[in-house]
């Protein structure tokens, strides 16, 4: 599993889960994408928004503790749990990790920062993913995100940097990993435009040929 973290809400997690969820779908591989904020939630919503159709939720799909078989024409869609109130996040994401097969992607679009919620989705991945803004503030907010990914043992594939017209040299050596994609900027409903879509595909593209090859099934 791939965390999608970022330093704060609106870095453009959802928006790059969703997005890369597709792209990889677009290769063959069977992606499962899951909203991990549970106290924000809108995974769901933006798939619905953008013409998507949403599977059911998280606690769903790990109750069923069945393999799941994700559609190849779209990514399987998990919502955040209607009641998060009793359900233990670790344990629901860990019993996911379980219950999709080894070879299917599986995304996870994380709450903001570094609150004891981020922390459940870094310790289920194996790996994260970050989503920034190239403002100042939003670049050390990344970094402690990074850093926090690191000590929960979801070191960082590499950075997207999001409405972004360029990214400078520095940002990697901040971040600490590669710049794998950046997304243009773009109007309020990115993942309708083809420069946006063009961009995910190149991430999804750098992220098979440095991380997937051997381990997801893609075209």
């Amino acid at each position: 599993m791939i965390a999608v973290a970022g330093g704060k809400g609106g870095s453009g997690k959802t928006t790059t889960t969703l997005g890369l969820a597709r792209a990889l779908t677009r290769r063959g591989a069977p992606v499962v994408a899951a909203d991990a904020d549970w106290d924000l939630p809108n995974l769901a919503e933006l798939t619905v928004e953008t013409g998507g159709t949403v599977d059911g939720t998280v606690v769903d799909a790990t109750r069923a503790r069945e393999e799941t078989s994700p559609d190849r024409s779209a990514p399987t869609v998990l919502a955040a749990p209607t009641d998060a109130g009793p359900v233990d996040a670790s344990a629901t994401l860990e019993a996911l990790g379980e219950a999709v097969p080894a070879d299917a992607p599986t995304l996870l679009d994380c709450p903001a920062g570094a609150s004891p919620d981020a922390a459940a989705p870094l310790r289920a991945a194996d790996r994260s993913l970050l989503v920034t803004p190239l403002r100042r503030s939003a670049l050390r907010d990344a970094a402690k995100t990074a850093a926090i990914a690191r000590r929960l043992d979801s070191p960082p594939l590499g950075v997207v940097a999001v409405r972004a017209e360029s990214v400078p040299d520095p940002v990697a050596d901040l971040l600490g990993c590669p710049v794998l994609g950046r997304v243009p900027p773009a109007p309020p409903v990115p993942l309708s435009e083809p420069a946006v879509r063009s961009a995910y595909d190149g991430l999804a593209r750098r992220l098979t040929n440095e991380y997937g090859a051997r381990r997801w099934r893609v075209a």
